[in-house]
Order: C-alpha cells, then structure tokens, then sequence
C-alpha cells in the first residue's frame, strides 16, 4: 500500500519512522511545511520530519499552500494520506486524492481537544490525562470519525467487537509540554502502525465523536506565556509546565526579560509568610539564596525554580538572587 505521510515537527517523527519499518507499506512521499529562518541570526532551518524523510530517500514536499498542489499529490498514486501535526487544513479536494481516505493522528482525547494546542492546553487546565486518537480527516477540524479495530470475540458465535484506536496517558504533575509530547508520540506511532495495518487489511470500523463535550483549542501564542502572578500557584506552575520548552514562560524585572523554565508552590517560613501578606503581588519574599526565588502571588506565593534573564545561562533561582539579578522587595510584572 502506497501513502503520504504529512507532518512537521518532532512530534510527527516518531510516527514517520515506525511506518518506515511496516512491511507492504511505501511512503512514496513526505509533505511537510517550508523552511523557516531560526534563531537570532535567521538561519533557514528545515522542518524535523523533512530531516528524517531525507534519510531514507524519500521525496519531500513543501508547499506554502497545500491545496493549490493538488495535481503533484494525485501524480504519486497514494492510496492513503497519514497526518500528525502537519499544521495546514485538507480541502475536500485533498482528501479525494486517496481512495483509502486521510488519517490524522491527533494529540489529545476527543472531542475535548480538538485544534492546534491540545498537549499545552491539557496542562494548562490542569489535566491528570491525555491521549492519542487516530481519526480518518473529513473537512472541519479534528471533527472525523475514531478508526476503530474489528475483533472477533469467541470461535462459536464469531461476535464482532470494536477497539477504539485511542491510547490514554497520564500526565504526571511535574510533566512539561516537551515531556508529554515525546510520550505522546510513542503511542502515536504505535497507533499508527496498527491503523494501517486494519485499514490495508479492511478489519477496522468507524465511530463517531461524540456531540457533547466538544472544545476546540487555538494555537498559542507567545503573549500567552506571560506569567501573571494575580493567579494561582497552581495556576502558574501549569502555564510554566506548558510552556516549557516554547514558548517558554517569561515575566519582566527592572524592565529585563525573565524566563522561567520550572516553578513550583512554596512552602513559607513564618518570617516569609508575615512578609507576604504587606508584600505586592509579584514581589520577591526573600533574599535568602537557599530558598530560593519566592514570589507572592493570587493565593500564596510560587517559587521559580530555574530561571534565564536574556541573553544568560538556565539557573536556579537561588544563583539568580547570588548574582544580584533579583533581590528581596522587587516585583516581577504582571
């Protein structure tokens, strides 16, 4: 069986590869998003999965406007379209290239987190779990039917029953975005493996997505990863978890960007604690390096574990207080 495997970042790697090993499977293409200039100096850096298909050979195609390209997609006789995370809408007239139809491997439970940001978005909600569902694409976005496996159940009565191809992850309470993503995948790329090959072999069913429930999440922006330090600590510590490793949370002192790449609620001392309730929101609590970098927020204080002033090296907050780059009485915006 021939197909397109369509994908951009890390994320869809994984998936690529476990394909690469399927007998009577031939990736006849790869498309993928054009190289973007990275860094400070714009270096034109090519996509992870166009990395990887170029390993093995295989013909990558990157287009600005995938629907415009519709005659090079049919000119490669695929049979089937595999996406994961490729970061472009398929017109109608992209899925009716393939006869076996499109199949997307999704990020997240259905339909909760539908959309661009499912991995974050979980976290940020503060979400114990996740998953990985594979769905054949139809027009709308991650609206399509959950691809099922056809079992029989007993020799005598031959009763069919129906495995939903979805995997459940827990989210660990220190787990970040680029964590749980890596996890997320590994499952994705077992799924995948045992999608095509029901589908190859027509042993697979489908199933429609619930109609309750239903959540769609935007892709995040970096306005997003802004720490505002009026909310939770809870609150807080999920955003920096969610954000980690890009965005990248951040906050300002002394007009001086602020990265936060680990956070954690505190635990006072008696003296810190009757400091805090004086204290602004956003103010360091103490100056004491060993303790670290507490500051007070909405409901208590959060302590910002490791922490990147621009341009500098990853440090914990208690070398950030030895370095004089933050002492007791000032206040991170907002």
């Amino acid at each position: 069986m021939k197909i397109i495997y369509a994908g951009t970042p890390e994320f869809a790697v994984e998936p690529l590869k476990r394909i690469l090993q399927m007998h009577n499977i031939q990736v006849v293409g790869v498309v993928t998003q054009e190289d973007k200039p990275q860094g400070r100096k714009g270096i034109l850096t090519p996509p992870p999965v166009k990395v990887e298909a170029e390993k093995h050979n295989i013909p990558v195609l990157q287009y600005a406007k995938i629907k415009e390209r519709v005659a090079d997609l049919r000119a490669l006789g695929a049979d089937m379209m595999v996406t994961c995370a490729y970061g472009q809408i398929l017109t109608q007239e992209v899925l009716d290239c393939f006869p076996k139809g499109v199949y997307n491997i999704h990020a997240g439970l259905l339909p909760k987190y539908r959309g661009a940001s499912p991995i974050q978005s979980c976290i940020l909600a503060g979400e114990t779990q996740t998953g990985v569902t594979i769905i054949k694409t139809e027009r709308g976005l991650d609206t399509g039917d959950i691809v099922c496996v056809k079992k029989s159940q007993g020799v005598k009565n031959r009763k069919i029953i129906r495995e939903k191809c979805i995997k459940k992850v827990t989210i660990t309470p220190k787990a970040t975005y680029g964590e749980l993503s890596k996890e997320l995948s590994k499952q994705g790329a077992k799924l995948i493996e045992k999608v095509l090959f029901v589908v190859q072999h027509e042993k697979y069913a489908l199933v429609s997505q619930k109609k309750t429930g239903v959540n769609v999440v935007r892709k995040i922006t970096k306005e997003q990863a802004q720490i505002d330090f009026s909310k939770s600590a809870k609150e807080i510590v999920n955003l920096v978890r969610a954000m980690n490793p890009a965005p990248v949370a951040f906050t300002t002192l002394e007009n001086n960007k602020i990265n936060v790449w680990e956070a954690e609620k505190a635990v006072l001392t008696d003296e810190e604690n009757a400091y805090m309730q004086k204290a602004e929101i956003g103010e360091i609590l103490s100056d004491k390096a060993k303790r670290g970098l507490l500051v007070k927020c909405g409901d208590g204080a959060v302590k910002l574990v490791k922490v990147q002033s621009s341009g500098g090296k990853i440090m914990n907050g208690g070398d950030f207080i030895n370095g004089r780059k933050a002492q007791k009485g000032q206040v991170f915006s907002c």
